[in-house]
């Protein structure tokens, strides 16, 4: 089984480095989803088809976990690939793109200096590109069509993914949801002791 873990915006690999420290028993993978666009376009459609070309790699099945943007890719690709997966985490995950929420956010991101992009690897505009192109996104689509294993994770104290993770434990069947006590949006930075525990447990059950 292949297990891979997948960052959310703002973050690159390195936010799962502690929670890979307590997963010792367990090989995984972090990806570093900038990687996946360099040298081309950078938008959310042409993300998620290098990210199909990744996961279609593989032989064997997947166990995916993400983070926000990690867990709208996780959804889309079990969505049209079914087969190829054996279980999803979704960290975060919102259930729709809340628009005033969602300019907000974008006029922060404009405001922020270069070098924060920089940091994680990824250049300003590309990266408000990205955002931009995310802008209609259709998350909750299709949710029937998920039959694995999903297990719904939420920081306590993430007040505006939490009604959208009940929304998908709601219409994802054979879906668990849990919170997690301790931490914001970004639960791998805030928690990642508590998150490596959920993580084990689920994989260990699937």
């Amino acid at each position: 089984m292949k297990n891979v873990l997948i960052h959310g915006l703002g973050q690159n690999d390195k936010a799962w480095d502690i929670v890979i420290k307590e997963l010792p028993d367990i090989k995984v993978t972090a990806l570093n989803l900038y990687n996946f666009l360099k040298n081309t376009k950078t938008d959310y459609d042409t993300l998620l088809a290098s990210f199909t070309d990744y996961c279609n790699g593989f032989d064997e099945k997947l166990n995916l976990c993400g983070l926000s943007l990690g867990g709208i890719l996780a959804l889309d690709y079990v969505k049209k690939h079914p087969e190829k997966v054996n279980s999803i985490i979704l960290i975060g995950t919102p259930y729709k793109i809340h628009k005033l929420l969602f300019k907000a956010q974008n006029l922060i991101f404009h405001l922020m200096p270069k070098s924060t992009f920089e940091k994680i690897g990824m250049e300003k505009k590309n990266f408000i590109y990205l955002v931009n192109s995310m802008g209609d996104l259709n998350i909750s689509n299709n949710l029937n069509k998920i039959k694995c294993p999903v297990l719904i994770l939420c920081g306590r104290m993430d007040k505006q993914n939490m009604k959208g993770a009940e929304l998908l434990n709601k219409n994802i069947k054979n879906s668990t949801f849990k919170v997690v006590d301790n931490a914001t949006h970004e639960v791998n930075v805030d928690n990642p002791q508590k998150l490596a525990k959920l993580i084990a447990d689920f994989w260990h059950g699937v």
